[in-house]
């Protein structure tokens, strides 16, 4: 097993900082939450997906800048869209699951707001298949699962639109998070000049932004965490990877995702009542409800019940995206997957603040890679 024993977080949203500073800062704030000498990790995994977005396209030795002491140590970047943080996650954890390594440090930033949003958008659209679906959209991505969605199952919109009020109310409580204004649900059901349709029938408050961030942890063998203030099991990870081309797949469904999460549950040996909290990939309204399915907290097509009981808000059955989620929260893409840990840590630890889960003593994390293509799923448990 292997066990997080620090953590550092940026400010998400438009910020005035390089990558390399958000690189650097917040490698330097794991390790010192850590109590951990630099010298001592034994190597380095940075997720990053840029795909053009800034020229840093060799940016794994840019964590060393954060102490001399890292000098020499093997860096690598991971990249899997927007899956690249969970992805550097993974590497780690398997490095010190081997027995190869015994400390890990692993960095998740991206640097995106000094784009514009069609600049940001080409760039993202690189994780499409580029032989039939080159300069789609994200957005039209998941227009196209909506769709696909209501035609099967019925109008979704009422339940995105829940969803974006949710977790824009969530992001109140994170004082890390880009977007601090509470959204109701009239106005994200409502299209208006200020929640215009950006990809039909994806509203703006359906969409997560375009944001600068980074996020890290400290990771060690279990049997080396009882040497640190702070612990958090890593109980299980699980990867399952689809086929890239949307036209393969099933799009009123996710079924990779299904995969992942079902796997990572019975590797720990949890179940859905187990759960005190999960941080799902929210990159689109219509991602949060799907997932709520594919996890088992509803028959397909029965998400938007879920909703309307209040089990996924705070205080509900099962708690999602008490951060925000990347809908609010923000979404620099390398950095998710390293950030949804950083924040399952803190529940796991009592060090939310007002985003504490009562109590949480377990918590799944799903990050996701492209249209449901890369997906990763963990699940964390109080040392």
């Amino acid at each position: 097993m292997v066990s997080i024993v620090g953590w550092g977080h940026s400010k998400f949203g438009k910020l005035d900082a390089t990558l390399e500073q958000l690189i650097v800062g917040v490698a330097g704030e794991a390790m010192h939450h850590a109590r951990i000498a630099p010298a001592k990790i034994d190597g380095i995994w940075l997720g990053h997906f840029n795909a053009g977005i800034v020229d840093d396209a060799f940016a794994s030795s840019l964590v060393l800048n954060a102490h001399p002491d890292l000098r020499w140590c093997p860096a690598t970047r991971v990249e899997n869209a927007c899956a690249s943080g969970a992805a550097a996650m993974a590497a780690a954890i398997d490095a010190i699951r081997s027995g190869r390594i015994e400390a890990a440090l692993v960095v998740g930033a991206e640097k995106m707001t000094h784009c514009s949003t069609a600049e940001a958008a080409t760039c993202l659209s690189r994780g499409t298949y580029q032989d039939t679906e080159a300069g789609i959209t994200f957005p039209e991505v998941f227009a196209r699962y909506a769709r696909a969605y209501a035609a099967r199952f019925g109008d979704p919109r009422d339940a995105m639109a829940m969803i974006a009020a949710k977790n824009s109310q969530n992001a109140l409580s994170n004082p890390l998070a880009q977007f601090h204004r509470a959204l109701d649900f009239d106005f994200c059901s409502t299209t208006s000049r200020r929640n215009p349709i950006i990809a039909d029938p994806l509203r703006l408050t359906d969409c997560s932004p375009i944001t600068d961030g980074a996020a890290a942890v400290v990771l060690v063998a279990d049997e080396a965490a009882a040497d640190f203030p702070q612990a958090v099991r890593i109980c299980a990870t699980a990867q399952v990877s689809d086929f890239l081309p949307m036209a393969n797949r099933d799009l009123s469904e996710l079924e990779g995702p299904r995969r992942a999460m079902h796997q990572a549950m019975e590797m720990a040996g949890v179940a859905l009542d187990d759960l005190d909290f999960a941080e799902l990939h929210d990159c689109f309204t219509i991602s949060e409800l799907m997932l709520y399915e594919a996890l088992g907290l509803a028959e397909p097509g029965q998400g938007a019940e879920v909703l309307k009981a209040g089990a996924t808000h705070g205080g509900g059955a099962l708690p999602v995206n008490l951060s925000g989620g990347l809908k609010a929260k923000g979404h620099p893409v390398g950095a998710t997957g390293v950030s949804m840990h950083v924040l399952a840590a803190r529940q796991l630890t009592g060090n939310a603040g007002d985003m504490q889960v009562p109590g949480a003593e377990c918590g799944m994390i799903f990050n996701m890679g492209g249209a449901a293509v890369s997906n990763y799923c963990s699940i964390l448990a109080r040392a």
